[in-house]
C-alpha cells in the first residue's frame, strides 16, 4: 500500500502529526491535563469515573469522545475511496478541520468548555483522513501504533528480514513531526493561551491550499497532453 502513495505524502503526514501534536500540547496544558488527539486516556478517564462518581465529568469526557467519533465520521461520510488519489476532498476536510479548531479557541477564550469537542472532532477527522487514503498504515493523531509497527519492523530485521525503509523514514517523519508540533503548541500556550489553536489551525488551510493549488496543475497538465 505504502509503495503506491506518492512521494509528497511524507511532507503532508509531517504537517499533520505537527497540527495533532500542537493541538495535543494545548489540549494538555489547558484542558485539566485532558488530551484530544487520542482517546486510550480518555476511556480510561471514563472507566475511573464510573466508580467514583462525578456526573458532570463523566459526561465530559463521553462527550469528547463521541467527538472524536463525529470527526471521524465526517471524514468517512465525505471520502468515497480508501487510497489517496488527487480530486477528492482532502482539502475540504482540511478546512473544516481548521474550522473546528477554530470554534473550538472560541469557545474556550469565551470560558466554556465545549470547546474540548471541538478540538477532538477534529482530531478524529484527521485521524480519519489519514487512515482512509493510507490504507490504515497511517496514524497522525497519535504515536502508540506507529512505535509498535516501527518496533515490530526492526525486530523482523533482525530475523533477516527485509526492511522496508520508506515505511520507517515515513514513520520517523510522523514522530519528529508529532513531538515538534507538541514543543510549539506548548511554547504558544504559555505565550498566548488558546490562541496558540489559531495556528495549526492555518496550518490546515496552507496544506488544503497547496493540495488544491497541486491538483489543479496536474490536472492542467495532463489535459495539455
Amino acid at each position: 500500500m505504502l509503495s503506491r502513495l506518492p512521494r509528497w505524502i511524507e511532507c503532508g503526514a509531517f504537517v499533520l502529526a505537527l497540527v495533532a501534536g500542537c493541538v495535543n500540547a494545548v489540549a494538555l496544558l489547558g484542558f485539566q491535563h485532558q488530551a484530544v488527539s487520542h482517546l486510550s486516556g480518555t476511556a480510561t478517564l471514563i472507566g475511573s469515573a464510573l466508580l467514583n462518581p462525578n456526573t458532570e465529568m463523566l459526561f465530559h469526557l463521553i462527550g469528547i469522545l463521541l467527538s472524536f467519533l463525529f470527526g471521524s465520521f465526517v471524514s468517512g461520510f465525505t471520502l468515497t475511496g480508501t487510497s489517496l488519489k488527487l480530486g477528492r476532498f482532502y482539502d475540504v476536510l482540511l478546512v473544516i478541520e481548521a474550522m473546528f479548531l477554530l470554534v473550538a479557541m472560541y469557545l474556550l477564550l469565551s470560558g466554556h468548555t465545549s470547546g474540548h469537542y471541538f478540538a477532538s472532532a477534529a482530531c478524529g477527522l484527521q485521524n480519519a483522513l489519514a487512515t482512509t487514503y493510507s490504507g490504515a498504515i497511517v496514524r497522525t493523531t497519535h504515536l502508540t501504533g506507529i512505535f509498535t509497527d516501527l518496533g515490530i519492523m526492526l525486530g523482523g530485521s533482525f530475523q533477516g528480514k527485509s526492511l522496508d525503509k520508506r515505511k520507517v523514514f515515513l514513520f520517523l517523519v510522523i514522530i519528529v513531526g508529532f513531538i515538534s508540533g507538541g514543543g510549539l503548541g506548548a511554547w504558544l500556550f504559555q505565550w498566548i493561551g488558546f490562541y496558540a489553536l489559531g495556528i495549526p489551525s492555518l496550518l490546515c488551510v496552507c496544506l488544503a491550499t497547496l493540495y488544491r493549488l497541486y491538483n489543479v496543475h496536474l490536472t492542467r497538465d495532463e489535459q495539455a497532453v
